[in-house]
């Protein structure tokens, strides 16, 4: 079967790692990378390291409203089926170009498979949360990370196609955690493993919003540690734009970002990570160190259930309160699969295509 994977962003490349090697042993993949996010850690280096297979095509779409970038992307996608006949389009996750794939694929009456189907924040205000709604209801195969997003999309009315087959992060984690040691210069950072702690912080609904942003950067001053910022692109210029840059003081120390192996290596020597990415939740929980989501609300729902995450929102109190004694609260359930999630999500195109 000839398959196109439609991927945008470095974390998506890091997904289609645990499936791409398994599905080229029975198929054939191309795989084409939208632009969405343009990132210098993208070069060669970057797949060579991981083992990863470059991306066939680049169709170069970058930067816009959310409306035009998919519109955008589809136009070129649309070029690029037409070109290259596929039987199936496999996206992933839930940017601008999960949707733009889903989009095209159907609207071309191409079947789409949708990696990390049935995820929900329940806050429709997020794009991700449209672009995980309606690329489901397009796709017809759905391959869910946990038997929460089956028992999501039941709800919603979605039980055709839909399988259980675990997190494909958590495939990745396994593979790449050995990798990542020796990776990070604790000497440089001023910091030892296991005596600091790892902010990330990123989403448009913090960095967006002057208050919350405050109120995060206040609560993480009040750590009793040191706190190591890989502080993101669109961070640094909120903070210039909010006039926040004397709240970058204290026990923060901001580096530039860091690579996937270095990041890894960051997180499973930090004594709690702070973060309002849904992947770095996830990591966190893979490699067993205490989350403190700087949400409302958070996708991963069984990191909180199992004790191993709390959300604070951006709340200087809670975040004060947390970031010093937070501890896990339970025993970690084997909720994300066995690690084989690729493979499995392979043995079931192959299937389907028989």
């Amino acid at each position: 079967m000839k398959i196109v994977s439609v991927v945008g962003a470095r974390p998506q490349f890091i997904k289609a790692s645990a499936v791409s090697g398994e599905l080229r042993k029975k198929h054939t993949e191309i795989l084409i990378h939208t632009g969405q996010h343009f990132d210098d850690n993208m070069s060669a280096v970057f797949f060579e390291e991981l083992g990863i297979p470059k991306p066939d095509i680049n169709l170069h779409v970058s930067g816009g409203t959310n409306t035009g970038q998919v519109a955008r992307m589809m136009l070129k996608l649309e070029k690029q089926f037409r070109e290259l006949e596929p039987e199936l389009v496999l996206v992933y996750g839930d940017t601008n170009s999960t949707l733009a794939g889903a989009l095209t694929g159907r609207q071309m009456n191409i079947p789409v498979a949708h990696v990390e189907a049935g995820l929900r924040s329940f806050r429709m205000s997020m794009p991700e949360e449209q672009n995980r709604i309606i690329t489901d209801a397009i796709s017809s195969i759905l391959f869910c990370p946990t038997m929460t997003a089956v028992e999501q999309l039941r709800k919603e009315g979605i039980e055709r196609g839909v399988y259980f087959t675990g997190d494909v992060m958590y495939d990745a984690v396994l593979r790449f955690k050995d990798m990542s040691s020796g990776r990070v210069d604790y000497g440089e950072l001023g910091v030892k493993p296991g005596q600091y702690n790892l902010l990330t912080l990123h989403r448009a609904e913090n960095t967006d919003n002057k208050e919350n942003l405050r109120g995060i950067l206040r609560g993480v001053r009040n750590s009793s540690i040191p706190v190591v910022f890989p502080m993101h692109p669109r961070t640094k210029k909120a903070l210039k734009k909010h006039g926040l840059e004397n709240e970058i003081s204290g026990n923060i120390h901001v580096i530039e970002p860091v690579g996937y192996l270095e990041m890894i290596e960051l997180e499973k020597n930090a004594k709690r990570i702070l973060t309002d990415s849904g992947g770095v939740q996830k990591e966190a929980y893979f490699l067993k160190v205490p989350c403190i989501t700087l949400r409302e609300e958070t996708e991963w729902v069984e990191t909180v259930e199992d004790g191993w995450n709390v959300l604070t929102g951006a709340d200087e109190n809670r975040i004060s309160r947390e970031i010093n004694s937070f501890s896990p609260a339970g025993k970690q359930r084997n909720v994300f699969g066995d690690g084989k999630a690729g493979s499995r999500i392979v043995e079931i195109l192959s299937e389907v295509e028989g």
